[in-house]
């Protein structure tokens, strides 16, 4: 192997994004995260004296009062927002009750949160756009929003990569902890990201659906070498692509709903997605002959999918309806980890009865982590020129 004969990257000018925390990302993902990826009482009288040191209940019946104007402020204001319906462009075919079922439970939320004047409607991948045209498709307008995976896009810039996920990088746990909290003076990953969405694409995101680490893929003949992955084809996405092509092997970019027929014609020799739930549906184990699963997918230790909005749009929203998003994206995101933990236990066990279920070894982990570490760092320096 020749590291300096990678291929290279595009250079990169996105002095904002990574001075401000992607630094202290990369370097998680080339430490810690090595390994941990984969891995009351108003207390009034009876005589109803008014307790006026912390403004609670007078005993006289003017908090109830209170309490009931400010609910009918509430329906008030919520009759008085407007009627807003939207279609949602989605990377997923239908049957993914997993991470389609994400982007219909993040409409729901959506529409309870707003007393249901505020619909938004998931549309599979080929509806509205195929599954990985949603991003530009959300940044030209030709799309209302979008549920899909920000590496899809790394053809657009490498710097998407972040918000999926970066191989060796954060487990779920430190993906969202990253995400959503600031830390040693910077702002949370989320308003880093979504700086550099704004000024990339013009549009907004927020994580809207966790699949914890994800499986290594299924190949039809055992990867005991770094050789066995020459002339490799794979259905692989975002930077891991890279690294299997400077390993010797050929990345394939295919959405999920286009990976049997890819198997079906010979186009493919491997692929991976998500993990033994969405595998099993999209029909990942449809290779011929003896079948091997490996894991750990080290290229996705911790994803997040997202909810994506022209930013237009979301500043032309009302308030409560920003909020309603956001509240709605966060509980999806548990939501879809939620499901994948109940599901995937299950789905595995079947796997185990029809497929050579194996572990990646130390040959493989090596060679996958020198050039896995140095993509990612590749994509935090460059882009911080």
């Amino acid at each position: 192997m020749d590291i300096e004969n990678e291929t290279e990257l595009p250079n990169l000018n996105r002095r904002s994004f990574l001075g401000k925390a992607g630094i202290g990302v990369a370097g998680f993902a080339a430490s810690a995260s090595l390994l941990a990826a984969c891995g009351g009482d108003s207390g009034g009288s009876d005589q109803g004296a008014s307790d006026t040191g912390d403004g609670s209940d007078t005993g006289d019946g003017s908090d109830s009062n209170s309490a009931g104007a400010t609910e009918n402020e509430i329906i008030e204001a919520s009759q008085e927002a407007p009627e807003i319906v939207w279609d949602m462009a989605t990377s997923w075919p239908t049957a993914l009750v997993t991470i389609f079922g994400s982007a219909t439970f993040f409409a729901e939320q959506v529409s309870r949160l707003t007393n249901g004047r505020f619909q938004i409607t998931a549309r599979p991948a080929g509806e509205i756009v195929g599954g990985t045209e949603v991003l530009p498709a959300v940044s030209s307008g030709g799309a209302q929003s979008g549920h899909t995976a920000s590496y899809y896009y790394t053809n657009i810039s490498p710097v998407q990569q972040f918000g999926t996920a970066v191989p060796f990088g954060l487990n779920q746990r430190q993906q969202n902890a990253w995400l959503h909290q600031p830390y040693g003076g910077n702002p949370r990953g989320i308003d880093i990201l979504n700086e550099f969405y704004a000024e990339e694409h013009g549009t907004i995101s927020f994580p809207a659906g966790s699949t914890g680490c994800q499986m290594g893929g299924w190949f039809s003949k055992p990867i005991e070498s770094v050789s066995d992955l020459n002339g490799l084809t794979m259905r692989i996405p975002g930077v891991a692509g890279q690294v299997l092509a400077n390993l010797g092997g050929e990345q394939v970019s295919l959405p999920g709903g286009e990976i049997l027929q890819a198997i079906q014609t010979g186009a493919i020799d491997a692929a991976e997605f998500v993990g033994p739930t969405d595998d099993l549906i999209l029909g990942l184990d449809q290779f011929d002959g003896e079948l091997f699963y490996y894991h750990p997918g080290w290229w996705e230790p911790g994803t997040a999918l997202e909810v994506q909005f022209p930013l237009e749009a979301w500043n032309n929203l009302p308030e409560q309806y920003q909020a309603a998003i956001e509240n709605a994206a966060a509980y999806a995101n548990t939501n879809t980890l939620a499901t994948y933990d109940t599901l995937n236990p299950v789905d595995l066990q079947t796997i185990k009865g029809f497929a050579n279920v194996q572990e990646f070894n130390s040959d493989i982990m090596s060679a996958v982590t020198i050039f896995g570490i140095r993509r990612s760092l590749t994509i935090t320096l460059d882009s911080n020129r």
